[in-house]
């Protein structure tokens, strides 16, 4: 945002201020709780608070012990290898489907184009616990209902609208007689697609994948329904724990997942940044 000028009035010059309190005061909501996790995660007790030692910085109020648990509790590591293993298949899918999605209904030929968008985006509307029941009775009649492949193609439709969206807004800035032109020099559609379009659509595609994998490897409700005990993934385990034992791991694990939240959201930035450089735009 620009500064201010030195001809604002009282009103610009209190919204100027003002503005920037209210965006400091949501940032401060919505950041000091995922802060208040991490420093609890080590806590040398098994209560979900900060002791006397841990407000003195004394080095006996902190421990590792709950990171050791979860790296070396077998619940724990059978729940990380299934959010493993599920969230990147969900991930392959979702980002395949949704790219060529969106490249299709960047087509101008295509008809009801608004309708298509609407109906594929629409998991990302409907409420997540509808969604969920809807995929239990659908899969509870087909047999799928429990099972490794249910999930992953469950988490899948959770995951296709991002690419959608993330790969729709890069194809705005694509030049499509770069695709004539390659088509002028012989090149065959599946040349054109990976050559050509595919190199500056790149960005967007894994930055739509990123997105799939976050909401795939944090999703809950949807695997609480279509899942088994044989499928509980992390953030299942999570949810368990809450309910049935209060144990100080379930922070240690939080951390982990913010942890790469950052990495992964830091990633989509520096993905973005390249995505305006290769349209030639400054980054904001």
């Amino acid at each position: 945002m620009s500064a201010l000028p030195p001809y604002a009035s009282k009103a610009q010059i209190a919204w100027y201020y003002g503005f920037r309190v209210i965006c400091a005061m949501i940032f401060f909501f919505l950041i000091v709780p995922i802060l208040v996790i991490i420093p609890l995660s080590f806590n040398a007790s098994d209560f979900f608070t900060f002791t006397k030692e841990m407000l003195a910085l004394d080095p006996d109020g902190y421990s590792l012990k709950h990171y050791r648990d979860f790296f070396t509790n077998p619940d724990w590591q059978q729940a990380l290898r299934n959010s493993v293993s599920i969230a990147p298949m969900a991930t392959l899918i979702s980002t395949g489907l949704g790219t060529l999605a969106a490249i299709g209904l960047s087509q101008s030929h295509v008809p009801f184009r608004g309708t298509i968008m609407a109906i594929l985006i629409s998991p990302m509307i409907v409420p997540l616990i509808i969604s969920a029941a809807g995929m239990y009775f659908f899969y509870s009649r087909i047999g799928m209902q429990g099972t490794y492949w249910g999930v992953v193609l469950a988490h899948a439709a959770l995951g296709t609208p991002f690419v959608i969206i993330t790969v729709t807004a890069t194809l705005v800035g694509f030049d499509k007689s770069l695709v004539r032109a390659a088509a002028s020099m012989g090149a065959n559609p599946v040349t054109t697609f990976f050559k050509v379009q595919m190199p500056l659509i790149m960005p967007g595609v894994i930055s739509g994948g990123l997105f799939a994998f976050i909401t795939s490897f944090d999703e809950v409700v949807v695997v609480l329904f279509v899942g088994s005990a044989s499928q509980k993934t992390l953030p299942w385990q999570m949810f368990t724990g809450l309910r049935e034992q209060i144990s100080p791991t379930i922070l240690a694990v939080a951390t982990v997942l913010v942890t790469i939240s950052i990495i992964l959201l830091t990633t989509l930035e520096l993905l973005r940044r390249r995505a305006e450089r290769l349209r030639g735009m400054s980054p904001g």
